[in-house]
């Protein structure tokens, strides 16, 4: 017998890492589109501060979801998976709240309450819902390591 095994439980891993595979791509565009947008928005935001400006705000964003972008594509463990859901589903979280609640100044966090909607704030919030479904899924479907001991 042959130590290859080429029937439906071998198509069945393929597919999983195909699956994954394509998981990591969208939630690492969708983070790659988040730190473009905000990178590149940041300036027009920097009048908006109450110690922290917003364009400051919006610079780290922009750090962490590039950060997360290269852990989702080259890293591929829990812990930067879990650290990119983290950045995208906080960042959807706090843009969905700062376009529906005017919340106020938080200490030094400016009130970045904006009630519109306009392109890169549209395509931002779906680059984010992008990745974070993607990054659910990867954190739900996780490869199964091999036993020790065996080939």
């Amino acid at each position: 017998m042959s130590s290859q095994h080429t029937g439906p439980p071998a198509r069945r891993a393929d597919a999983g890492r195909l699956a994954r595979g394509a998981a990591r791509l969208l939630a690492a565009a969708g983070l790659a589109v988040d730190a473009y947008v905000h990178a590149h928005l940041a300036d027009q935001y920097d009048g908006v501060s109450a110690g922290i400006s917003q364009g400051t705000l919006f610079r780290v964003e922009a750090a962490l979801a590039a950060l997360a972008a290269v852990l989702v594509l080259l890293w591929r463990r829990l812990p930067g998976d879990l650290f990119a859901t983290a950045v995208a589903a906080g960042g959807l979280a706090l843009l969905l709240v700062y376009r529906y609640v005017d919340v106020g100044e938080l200490g030094p966090v400016p009130n970045m309450y904006e009630p519109i909607w306009y392109g890169e704030k549209e395509a931002t919030v779906v680059a984010q819902a992008v990745a974070v479904l993607a990054l659910v899924y990867l954190l739900l479907v996780r490869p199964r390591g091999r036993p020790r001991g065996r080939h």
